[in-house]
């Protein structure tokens, strides 16, 4: 059973930061339309 807990937090870890990076990813892209959208500088 321990094994087994090991084994999920180790493999769920890198499953959480794919789905933190792909918010940020995300987040990014759509700034990035709208300040093309609005003729503005993104930063």
């Amino acid at each position: 059973m321990q094994t087994f807990i090991l084994a999920l937090y180790v493999l769920i870890w890198p499953l959480i930061s794919l789905a933190v990076l792909a918010v940020i990813g995300i987040a990014t892209v759509k700034d990035i339309q709208v300040a093309r959208r609005e003729k503005r500088e993104l930063v």
